[in-house]
């Protein structure tokens, strides 16, 4: 390396503004690095000008109280890349010729939308204290007996202890026999959607999708390559034979049959045998996303779409998001015996296999009584969370808003009149401040109706009674508005 001189007859600055704590520092970087760092940010910025003389390396020692090897060794490292110049006898110069410095570009503000937490805000949810005891104690055992199969790449279905006790939970709770090794572990149903389609489709494959139905799944549906063809939803679920004129070759169908999203609908019996005989006549399978099943109010819950067609065309698809809690990201979905390879290996290629550390404490759960324990206190208070909502949405609306009570799930629909515009519901939200959705976002093709879509699980009672006065009050005030803009019309 070029020797560095030490002494120059020539002028130069005494010393230098050097900036030693900036961004550009390396924190916990040696004393000649920093100082490299340093000069670099300097010379590169224009404060020290091409071909001006720099300190000999006593002054910038002095100045920076770094040692006088530190300087040499910046010296050295500012030369071998090119941004100073050595000659013996006169000194170390800065380059005749830097790199010009790129304009800053402004950065873009990044704004992640985080899902409400308030009052109607879908998704929340509540566990005992007990069950949170228990599992608490269940992770605590696993941990200490922490084993071999955490250090190193496991099946991508996921543990079978866990898939042992699902299928366990799935032929008890909904009537699905099925082998573990039906079983595959997801972090949630869009996940299991997303490994799923992509073993059974092709790109640019039509799926059908219930119109009013679940925006984020037909979001993961075109986002992986694929048509979702909506499909109208009446009293008795998805209308098949308007899903055959519209996309008589689409290769599967979305559907949550045993409490429609968002309606709240059941699929009558009817229309789930002429589901099936479609799925058997196009050789299209069903992805049944039973998403909410456990929480029934009144009466036994329907028989699973997957145990009438004991896995052979329905995926069937759960997650404990709400049985427990959403920061789990654990899920499953059950398959039919001729997907298993396929699926396994699409799961395989996408992120390998599950976290393993969490499956033994559900597993737990599932096998000790503790989830269904739980299940069964909580779906008390979301019963009575349900009937508070529901009844003063109705007397505080002077019933302008009508709530059919529902009979199962998380979530209940308030509706106008249809022949109400849908901006009514759009302003009394906005005014109430209202977490929830407008049930006109749920639409993607057919005529909306005007309302709202309010979760009423995890939210403290009064909490939902107080939001329901002020949302049925701001609904009351945007139809005489409206009815006043009709009237000056």
């Amino acid at each position: 390396m070029q020797k560095i001189p030490t002494n120059s007859s020539s002028p130069a600055k005494t010393e230098l503004p050097l900036d030693l704590t900036g961004p550009h520092i390396t924190a916990g970087a040696s004393a000649a690095h920093r100082l490299y760092q340093a000069l670099c940010e300097t010379i590169v910025s224009g404060l020290i000008k091409p071909g001006e003389l720099l300190p000999p390396s006593r002054a910038l020692a002095k100045q920076t109280g770094f040692r006088r090897n530190a300087v040499v060794t910046a010296y050295e490292r500012l030369i071998a890349d090119g941004l100073a110049d050595a000659t013996v006898g006169s000194g170390t110069f800065v380059a005749a010729r830097i790199p010009a410095r790129a304009a800053e570009p402004n950065k873009p503000k990044v704004v992640v939308e985080m899902p409400g937490q308030g009052a109607f805000a879908l998704g929340c949810t509540h566990i005992d204290e007990r069950a949170v005891q228990r599992f608490r104690a269940f992770v605590g055992r696993r941990m200490r007996a922490f084993g071999a199969e955490h250090l190193h790449y496991g099946d991508p279905r996921g543990s079978g202890e866990l898939r042992a006790a699902i299928a366990d939970h799935l032929l008890s709770a909904r009537g699905l026999r099925c082998d573990p090794d039906q079983i595959m572990l997801t972090s949630g149903t869009l996940h299991a959607l997303r490994i799923v389609l992509s073993a059974i489709l092709r790109s640019n494959d039509q799926v059908w999708c219930e119109d009013p139905g679940y925006p984020a799944a037909r979001t993961t549906i075109a986002h992986c390559g694929y048509r979702a063809v909506p499909v109208p939803v009446d009293e008795h679920g998805i209308c098949v034979a308007n899903g055959r004129i519209a996309a008589p070759s689409a290769r599967a169908a979305y559907v949550t049959p045993s409490h429609q999203f968002p309606l709240g609908v059941q699929m009558s019996m009817s229309r789930r045998l002429e589901l099936l005989d479609w799925a058997r006549q196009a050789g299209a399978f069903v992805l049944e996303d039973d998403y909410d099943s456990e929480f029934r109010y009144d009466g036994a819950p329907l028989m699973s779409l997957a145990g009438i067609d004991r896995l052979q065309r329905v995926i069937y698809l759960g997650t404990f998001a709400k049985t427990l809690f959403p920061g789990l990201r654990i899920g499953y979905c059950a398959l039919p015996e001729r997907l298993i390879a396929d699926v396994t290996a699409a799961r395989a290629a996408l992120d390998r296999f599950p976290g393993t550390l969490m499956e033994g404490a559900v597993a737990d759960m599932l096998n000790s009584g503790a989830f269904a324990a739980n299940l069964k206190r909580v779906r008390k208070l979301y019963r009575e969370a349900r009937e508070a909502l529901a009844e003063t949405l109705e007397a505080k609306s002077d019933r302008a808003l009508s709530v059919p009570v529902p009979s199962q799930g998380l979530h209940l629909v308030a509706r106008f009149d249809p022949s109400i515009d849908p901006s009514v519901a759009a302003q009394a939200k906005r005014a109430a401040g209202a977490e929830g959705w407008l049930l006109a976002d749920t639409y993607s093709r057919a005529r909306p109706l005007p309302g709202f879509v309010l979760g009423f699980s995890g939210h403290a009672v009064p909490q939902l009674v107080a939001s329901a006065e002020r949302l049925a009050r701001e609904s009351r005030s945007a139809l005489r508005a409206k009815s006043r803009a009709g009237r000056r019309a």
